[in-house]
C-alpha cells in the first residue's frame, strides 16, 4: 500500500522536513519558504544556503495583498505558480522570454533573451522580479539598478548553474542592500525553486 492523497503526501513530506530544521535559525515564515524549497527539490541542503534580506516576507506579503505585477524569467517559473492564488489578489504574472521583440533585442544587442527580457520587464513596470534560471537576467537587472532605471520592490533570485549563477547572486547581495530579497548561496536554484518561493508566500495568505 502507498499514500495516494496528494494533500496527505504533502503534509507528511513537510513534517519530515521539519525534523531536520532544528540546526538552522529562520523566522517562522521564512522557515515555511525554505521547507517548500526543500519539498520541491528533495534537497535538504537548501536550509543551509538560503538568505533573506530586508524584511523580505513582510514586504512580499504586502505586495501580494495589494496586487502586484510579477515578472518571471522563464515560462517554467510562471507555470509552477498557483494561478488561483495569484488571481485572488489581483496580481499579474508576466514573462517575455518568447516574445519576438525580445528575440530581436537580444540579437541586436548580442546578449541573451533572458537579459533582453529584463529590459522589457522594466519598461512594463514590473515590481517583483523572480529569476530562477539565467544569471544573465540577474546581471542585467543589476546593471539597470546601477543606472537608476529601476528600483525593484522585491527580488527572488535563485538562478542555477555553474557559469555566473553564484557570482550573480553574490553581486546582488552586495549591490542591492536596500531591496527586500531572497537568494541562494552557490550554484543551486532553478525555475522550480523560484516557483516554490512564490507559492510559499501565496499560501501564507491564500486558503487552499
Amino acid at each position: 500500500m502507498y499514500i495516494k492523497d496528494p494533500k496527505v503526501i504533502e503534509e507528511k513530506s513537510l513534517d519530515l522536513i521539519e525534523e531536520v530544521m532544528g540546526d538552522v535559525d529562520f523566522e517562522e515564515r521564512e522557515k515555511k519558504i525554505v521547507k517548500r524549497m526543500i519539498h520541491t527539490t528533495g534537497d535538504f541542503e537548501y536550509r543551509k544556503i538560503v538568505e533573506f534580506r530586508n524584511d523580505f516576507v513582510d514586504h512580499a506579503l504586502e505586495l501580494i495583498k495589494k496586487g502586484s505585477l510579477i515578472y518571471t524569467d522563464t515560462k517554467m517559473v510562471n507555470s509552477g505558480i498557483n494561478k488561483s492564488a495569484v488571481y485572488k489578489f489581483n496580481c499579474e504574472l508576466v514573462y517575455f522570454i518568447d516574445n519576438n521583440d525580445v528575440l530581436e533585442m537580444a540579437k541586436r544587442n548580442g546578449t541573451t533573451r533572458s537579459s533582453a527580457s529584463i529590459d522589457k520587464a522594466v519598461d512594463y513596470g514590473v515590481e517583483i522580479f523572480v529569476i530562477g534560471n539565467a544569471p544573465t537576467a540577474l546581471f542585467r537587472l543589476m546593471e539597470l539598478i546601477k543606472e537608476g532605471k529601476v528600483d525593484p520592490k522585491l527580488i527572488i533570485a535563485v538562478p542555477v548553474g555553474f557559469v555566473g549563477a553564484a557570482e550573480s547572486k553574490e553581486a546582488l547581495r552586495e549591490l542591492a542592500t536596500h531591496v527586500p530579497m531572497v537568494t541562494t548561496v552557490g550554484t543551486k536554484g532553478g525555475s522550480n525553486v523560484a516557483a516554490s518561493i512564490v507559492n510559499a508566500l501565496l499560501y501564507m495568505v491564500y486558503d487552499r
